[in-house]
């Protein structure tokens, strides 16, 4: 009987190929010119994970570790300039930015020639150039209906043609990949020219996402469902070794033509010391990048102080030992650490599942309940207690360093269990013998409240107990991992669940499409769907950007407090820590991987 072959041995073969492919390269007349990446391999950076990433397909998956790791295996037409704060677009594989027609609705990205895919045997031996039409197939991988990809939205209803092919598919069960796309027009081998249905002011933002680096369709054929564990890009890195949940080895793709580091000073204070180590280096000088799955805190912080990792973030529990104010104590400085404080670009928060049977809905008493899970939850204790001062209370879906945030703004819904029990009081849902809560028809309440492993979740979890018990809530705690918690939000499964959220790109709409309706199952992971908030974000997708687009976030921010579709926590402050030998890192709002930016001193 034949025995299926584990993934280990399977990878293994599958690498053996890809080294021999690129020995094929090497030994023909065109690998004569292969390779102009100038890493080093004896430089390497050893850093961690708090939770495990989803493989390494982007069009299948929104795992923030997986888009860590594809930002440098696969390349976008823009990405953003590595120094410039606030974050500024500039080209990656493409000459120069765009030109935009007069009615801002075509875009034409002129690509630069001679960029290469990775060695792999999914190109039969021959080098694979990049072209235009790998990211006509890019942008149309995203909206076949079979790959039920969270970043459908990036681009549903905005490129000419796009959705009627889609629409197409879920008729027959077949996308035609080969089709012609008013939207999508390639004039000639190196020019992209995408046609939108109407002027979209974050579309530039949504190429340089990460989801839509560039795939070749050759290898995504080859792969299949196994392309995840086996992402072949254009960029500085290649995977070397994947053991899924514990260790992740990328090594320089010898087909990545490199840069010269040369970028400008912003206004920030650690810019010149970054441009005095850096300045006129051949890039990347990074050879090998060995990334461990370490979700508790303090093993992640034992292997930074043992100096088994290079850089990393300190935990919050740390803080009282490491830091005097926003400053590094002796101990700590005199090792020659260097501290980069910032505040995410982030939230954190926990989705409250409107289909559920429980608290879904949109009723007075549905609305009350989830109100009141809202108001037992003390998230100025998580701020100052759990996460030791490394944080601030969240006040809308927004967070600070985004288009469309107001530092003035505050929530209508604040921690007060007393209003809570009032409320839960009003709409029926009565105290049986035992001090809990009964719904309104008599059947025992009970919330389901999930929670990743590691980190302060557990201490999470205890906060969340204690005000639930203050309102006479019970509620059964769940810990799982964070992949198999994404794939179960994605399908709106989990009654609660603590999550977070990273700018894909600097402006509010990002976080916003996290609750527009037509989302649900793809990034709206508590399938909210409100017809007055929707109305109001197709409005302020027509907006400019700035303060007209800025009063209907506002609106937008209303009406979810009135749903009370999440219950919101904080914004975290950042501290990461970086030992002395690593020269140039600068953490940035938007992009996660730095290791093609920075340098190792080797002595």
């Amino acid at each position: 009987m034949l025995r299926k072959m584990s993934k280990s041995v399977r990878f293994k073969k599958i690498l053996l190929a890809q080294m021999l492919a690129f020995t094929a390269f090497a030994g023909s007349p065109a690998g004569a010119h292969a390779g102009t990446n100038p890493a080093d391999p004896a430089k390497v950076i050893r850093t961690a994970f708090e939770a495990a990433d989803d493989g390494f397909d982007m069009v299948r998956t929104q795992n923030f570790y997986s888009g860590w790791v594809s930002e440098v295996i696969y390349e976008t037409l823009l990405t953003y300039d590595y120094l410039a704060r606030p974050a500024k677009l500039v080209p990656e594989t493409v000459e120069a930015m765009p030109e935009i027609s007069a009615d801002g609705k075509t875009y034409t990205f002129h690509l630069k020639k001679g960029i290469y895919f990775s060695p792999d045997p999914a190109f039969k031996g021959v080098r694979r150039e990049l072209t235009a039409a790998d990211y006509i197939y890019t942008f149309m991988r995203a909206l076949d209906p079979q790959n039920r990809s969270p970043h459908a939205s990036f681009v549903t209803g905005k490129i000419a043609g796009l959705d009627d092919l889609a629409e197409q598919a879920r008729k027959t069960g077949h996308f035609n990949y080969d089709a012609s796309i008013a939207g999508l027009q390639t004039p000639d081998r190196y020019t992209l020219k995408v046609t939108l249905n109407a002027k979209d002011y974050n579309f530039l933002n949504v190429v340089a996402y990460t989801g839509f680096g560039a795939v070749a369709r050759e290898a995504v054929t080859a792969y299949g469902q196994q392309s995840g564990q086996h992402p072949v890009g254009t960029g500085p890195y290649m995977l070397e070794t994947y053991v899924p949940r514990s260790k992740i080895v990328l090594i320089a793709n010898p087909e990545y033509r490199g840069y010269t580091w040369d970028f400008k000073p912003s206004a920030d204070g650690i810019d010149k010391q970054i441009i005095k180590d850096m300045q006129g280096k051949k890039m990347p000088q990074v050879g090998r990048v060995e990334i461990s799955i370490i979700e508790e805190n303090q093993s992640r912080w034992l292997a930074f102080q043992g100096k088994q990792i290079d850089f990393d973030k300190m935990p919050e529990t740390a803080a009282p030992t490491v830091l005097d104010g926003d400053k590094l104590k002796p101990g700590y400085a005199e090792q020659g650490i260097q501290l980069q404080r910032i505040v995410d670009a982030g939230i954190t928060y926990n989705i409250l599942n409107m289909k559920d049977p429980v608290i879904g809905g949109y009723s007075n008493d549905k609305i009350a309940l989830r109100r009141a899970i809202v108001m037992a939850y003390n998230n100025k204790e998580e701020a100052s207690l759990l996460r030791n001062g490394q944080a601030v209370k969240l006040e809308a879906p927004i967070p600070p360093g985004v288009g469309g945030y107001d530092p003035a703004y505050r929530s209508s819904i604040d921690y007060n269990p007393a209003l809570a029990n009032k409320l839960l009081d009003h709409f029926g849902y009565k105290r049986g013998a035992d001090g809990y809560r009964n719904m309104p028809d008599g059947k025992p309440l009970l919330l389901k409240y999930t929670s990743n492993q590691g980190g302060i979740n557990q201490e999470m979890s205890e906060l969340w107990k204690r005000g639930l018990d203050l309102i006479g809530i019970r509620t059964k705690f769940i810990v799982s991992n964070f992949a198999d918690n994404l794939k179960a939000a994605t399908s709106c499964e989990l009654m609660m669940w603590g999550a977070a959220w990273n700018a894909d790109y600097p402006e509010a709409e990002n976080f916003m499409q996290l609750l527009y309706g037509p989302n649900s199952g793809h990034g709206n992971h508590g399938c909210y769907q409100s017809p007055a908030f929707d109305a109001l974000y197709v409005k302020a997708m027509a907006l400019p950007l700035g303060p007209e687009r800025d009063k209907v976030y506002e609106q937008m921010n209303r009406q979810f407090e009135a749903d009370t579709a999440w219950a919101l926590n904080t914004t975290r402050i950042r501290n990461w820590l970086v030992r002395p030998w690593v020269k140039g890192f600068k953490k940035h709002p938007i992009l996660h991987a730095e290791w093609q930016y920075i340098d190792v001193d080797k002595h």
